[in-house]
């Protein structure tokens, strides 16, 4: 893709929450690339570290129990290298987001609709008519039936899906260039879910933005990515375009996870796949070679690299450690 289509930059991101007195990376390395226009996916099971580095892109992390360093370039800009006054200008107007549990998000105490104007307040100069009628619109946007009735409420008077378009209006309302959405649909039943993805497709060609869609749910990344990112133990351990993950996944832990969906089980027996074990820890994460290897007992250790490197597999197709080259189901 061409170098002027690049909106994000991610290099060399680390994340260490303090544990009992240590620093413990739960994003480790961390290196990727968002174009403008595009819905780019990270995938992964609960403690990969898909929120954690969604949560440092806007510096949303505790920081008296955190350190992030790296680099994170947005529009050439070091988001980390920002005063908290100039970061509180990119957020909201330049990058909006989509929280996971939007009960939480929202503030209790403060109706839906002046929690819209909020964002208003700060990143445009709107009038205080103007405002009103720009969160009435907005929620008419994210399929509010009745946004005069939806503006006047509390959080605790909506559903779940409710909840969660009055986040959606929120996290649009200055038109963001980029918009992360973390586990959008997580708390809410099918339908629902399909009418949020719907919802956040069409507001993508509406404001023009690229997401940063964080998911667990390969189902969700089927149907909305782009580009995916694959991450495990803090790490990325696989990144393509999504046709070319789907139809040649490379490295174990992809594969695993694929072959964990019916349907997509192609094993000598054609029974799921079961991925055996859990994440590791953060206290006991090894610091060298293959993170998964822990996982995949019966491969042999020469087939991972002592200090795993990325190989190019395809177009834009890299793949972490290589492991790849002889992994096997069990």
């Amino acid at each position: 893709m061409a170098e002027n289509r690049t909106l994000l930059e991610i290099k060399n991101l680390r994340t260490s929450f303090r544990i009992d007195g240590q620093f413990y990376a739960a994003v480790d390395g961390v290196d990727l690339t968002i174009y403008k226009d595009e819905v780019f996916a990270i995938v992964g099971e609960s403690g990969c570290g898909k929120t954690a580095m969604a949560l440092s892109l806007v510096r949303l992390h505790n920081m008296n129990y955190t350190r992030i360093e790296g680099e994170i370039l947005f529009g050439g800009q070091d988001i980390l290298s920002l005063k908290l006054s100039e970061l509180n200008k990119v957020r909201g107007k330049n990058i909006g987001f989509i929280f996971q549990d939007p009960l939480s998000a929202l503030n209790p105490l403060h109706k839906v609709g002046k929690q819209i104007e909020e964002t208003l307040v700060y990143h445009t100069n709107l009038d205080r008519e103007a405002r009103t009628a720009r969160a009435m619109e907005l929620l008419a946007n994210v399929g509010m039936t009745n946004p005069e009735l939806t503006y006047n409420q509390f959080p605790h008077e909506l559903s779940g899906g409710m909840r969660q378009r009055a986040m959606i209006a929120i996290a649009i309302s200055a038109k963001p260039e980029l918009l992360i959405a973390d586990e959008p649909t997580t708390a809410l039943d099918v339908t629902i879910q399909a009418q949020i993805l719907d919802l956040i497709r069409d507001l993508k060609k509406e404001i023009k933005s690229s997401i940063i869609l964080i998911t667990h749910d390969l189902g969700v990344v089927a149907e909305m990515a782009d580009r995916v990112a694959v991450m495990y133990g803090g790490q990325v351990v696989e990144t393509a375009p999504i046709d070319e993950l789907f139809a040649n996944p490379q490295h174990p832990y992809t594969r695993s996870l694929l072959h964990s969906i019916p349907g997509v089980a192609d094993t000598e027996e054609g029974r799921l796949h079961t991925i055996q074990g859990t994440v590791p820890d953060l206290r006991s994460m090894p610091r060298t070679g293959c993170r998964f290897a822990l996982r995949t007992p019966w491969m042999p250790d020469n087939a991972h690299e002592a200090e795993p490197t990325y190989h190019n597999v395809g177009p834009e197709h890299y793949v972490l450690c290589t492991c790849h080259k002889t992994f096997k189901f069990a």
